[in-house]
């Protein structure tokens, strides 16, 4: 036990040492692989010796932890927003008043404004024991669990200190672009820009999820100390730097207006040269005594203020507009202009999003445009410059068909995509291939976005068929990078498994347009197989339970592909079950005909298990509230849903009275 005890203690000490050189200094010592055998060594001396782990352990930063929701936290001090200076004049006027108000020399610090989210973090005894967000400046929620996955927030200090600081949680440019293209991979919503991409991250209810997220921080100010004192913020900015933050970078002392503006315009040009999004600078003053005297408003500190920049904007000529085919099928036009410099980058290219956005704007081939990056980072066209035209514009049309594969390109009533509706389209493969592996799906572990990718590139893998050809290429696969014998054996195992799949796994899997998970079990139950589907009429099929005519219309022209056809053979021919295995339903009085919605946490099934419990019985489970819900089943610290179903007059049932309900006879 001892001898582990000093394991551990030694291996914490040491991943935190080589944790900090790589993300704050960016400096690693060791290579990643030797990084992962500690860190596996750890994990495995944690699992066996769980009362030996640390506080300051470092597989805190993986995540695994389901929070239940997130408490308020009353910060200790006001957490004040700053108020904000637009031109030179501004800056002149903010100088005048400190000068005023001190009647002494100013010294002024300017930091660049990250584009983030605050959060407050407190440390006791050197030891990270809270992190909450701004909220109102007053109160905050505890998102404690997930700070802790940041690799750049120290868990232990040098010293063994009590304070509280203040940072900014951000997404870099490049890891928010990659962060976007795995959700597109995966069929996610993509972040609208990397603020916003923090901020969610930082509210996931589950910590693996943040844990995966490339989040960072630059910390910004000392809150509060005990026991010790210091004569400015760059004194005190230093002393957090040594206590292992990584802290606000390009700090630039300043002594006149004069100073200031000259940065900000410079600022203002090479901002996009930064890894970063900035919106702006931040002017403080340096003097900690000054800052006293000077004191708050309300709203906002008197010894600070925020410089915005000014959206830049430029004209360029639109040359052409081609489409792209994205993985989801949507038939995305974009924009080729003449490439002109902005914020910092080269830009000859900006999406039109779809066919609406075009007709709205009225863009046409050859127009002049004004192009801006939004949030300083995706092009995008702001305005046509309708006075530049001299009539050889060209109005654009969306294509009829799949310029990837020829198929008919459709764009649904109500919807603004236009897409392709061939799932064997080359363009929409890989997209398709991760969804038919996904958990909800085939279940086939161990072929992640990774393996997939891997598998198209070496030629082995062109459509969801060939998966089940793998066995045949066992050697090869072994061979392959990532793989390894283990791994392959795992796979392959996962695959032959996937075959005895009840049919609603097979419908879904299949991707089919408005036929998610629920729809496909229907499908199941009311047809004896897939060719019973594939063959059923728009009459035939809305006869069956929440089968809609659009999830209908979807069906049909699905299953009118050829090539979706001929994939469905291939998977028969290979084993796949495409057979129904009907359950026999045994309708009860309350279950029968009845909407659930369920809200809250459950000590005795998981949200899946009570789902199951519910359609087994005959009901239905919807994900929102309305006069339509039958019952709310209702588990502790059940929220929003709880309150409107109040409001509403839908009747709550309790875990008891559900679990009453299911063994009645």
């Amino acid at each position: 036990m001892n001898e582990a005890k000093q394991r551990i203690d030694q291996l914490t000490r040491e991943i935190n040492s080589h944790n900090y050189n790589y993300y704050v200094k960016d400096n690693p010592q060791i290579s990643d692989y030797e990084y992962d055998k500690l860190m596996k060594e750890l994990l495995s001396l944690e699992q066996s010796h769980p009362e030996l782990k640390l506080s300051d352990s470092p597989t805190q930063r993986v995540g695994g932890e389901v929070l239940k929701g997130f408490k308020e936290v009353l910060h200790k001090t006001s957490k004040l927003s700053l108020g904000n200076v637009f031109d030179d004049n501004d800056i002149i006027d903010f100088d005048n008043r400190i000068r005023k108000a001190v009647e002494q020399e100013v010294e002024y610090v300017m930091e660049l404004k990250i584009d983030g989210l605050t959060v407050v973090l407190n440390y006791e005894d050197g030891s990270f024991v809270q992190g909450a967000t701004r909220g109102d400046g007053v109160r905050g929620e505890d998102i404690t669990a997930n700070l802790k996955t940041i690799r750049t927030i120290p868990l232990s200090l040098k010293e063994a200190a009590n304070l509280e600081v203040r940072g900014e949680v951000f997404i870099s440019k490049k890891a928010f672009e990659t962060l976007n293209e795995r959700r597109e991979e995966m069929e996610e919503q993509v972040f609208a820009n990397p603020r916003n991409a923090a901020a969610g991250s930082l509210r996931q209810l589950d910590t693996k999820l943040t844990a995966e997220r490339p989040l960072d921080i630059f910390v910004f100010n000392l809150e509060a100390i005990e026991n010790k004192e210091f004569r400015t913020h760059v004194e005190a900015l230093e002393y957090l730097k040594e206590q292992g933050f990584k802290v606000s970078p390009f700090i630039q002392i300043h002594k006149s207006a004069e100073e200031l503006i000259e940065q900000c315009k410079l600022w203002a040009d090479k901002r996009g040269e930064l890894p970063f999004e900035i919106d702006g600078l931040v002017i403080k003053v340096n003097n900690l005594e000054q800052r006293a005297l000077l004191g708050n408003t309300s709203k906002s500190p008197r010894w600070a203020a925020a410089y915005k920049f000014p959206p830049e904007k430029k004209k360029t000529k639109l040359k052409n507009i081609v489409v792209q085919v994205g993985r989801t099928g949507a038939i995305t036009p974009t924009a080729e202009f003449e490439p002109v410099r902005l914020a910092g980058s080269v830009i000859s290219r900006a999406t039109l999003h779809n066919e609406d956005f075009i007709t709205e704007k009225d863009i046409r081939i050859g127009d002049t445009v004004v192009i801006q990056k939004a949030g300083d980072v995706i092009p995008e066209v702001v305005e046509v410059v309708k006075e530049d035209r001299d009539g050889r514009e060209m109005v654009f049309n969306m294509p009829k068909h799949c310029p990837v594969c020829g198929s008919e390109a459709i764009r649904e009533l109500g919807e603004a995509a236009t897409k392709c509706i061939n799932m064997s389209c080359p363009a929409q493969i890989k997209r398709s291939l991760f969804h038919f592996v996904s958990r909800d799906a085939m279940n086939i572990d161990g072929m992640g976005p990774q393996i997939i990718t891997l598998l198209m590139d070496k030629g082995f893998i062109r459509n969801a068929a060939d998966i089940y050809t793998l066995k045949n290429k066992a050697q090869e696969l072994i061979e392959l990078e990532r793989m390894g014998e283990k791994s392959e054996k795992n796979m392959l195992g996962a695959i032959e498994a996937s075959k005895q799949n009840p049919l609603e796994r097979l419908v879904f899997a299949l991707g089919i347009k408005m036929i998610g998970q629920r729809a496909s079990k229907l499908l199941a139950e009311n047809f004896q197989d897939i060719y019973e589907i594939t063959k059923a009429n728009i009459e035939r099929l809305t006869q069956v339970p929440e089968i809609g005519d659009k999830m209908a219309q979807s069906l049909i022209r699905f299953f009118e592909q050829a090539q979706n056809m001929q994939l469905i053979h291939s998977l028969e021919e290979l084993g796949v079950n495409v057979k129904s295995i009907k359950k026999n339903i045994e309708a009860k009085e309350q279950f029968k005909g009845k909407t659930f919605v369920l809200t809250g946490s459950l000590s005795s099934y998981t949200r899946d298990e009570a789902k199951e419990i519910i359609e087994g019985f005959g009901g239905k489970v919807s994900s929102s509230v309305s006069k339509k819900t039958d019952y709310v089943l209702a588990g502790e610290e059940a929220g929003s849903k709880l309150i409107k179903a109040q409001e509403l007059g839908v009747e709550i049932v309790d875990e008891e009275t559900f679990r009453i309900w299911t063994t009645k006879s």
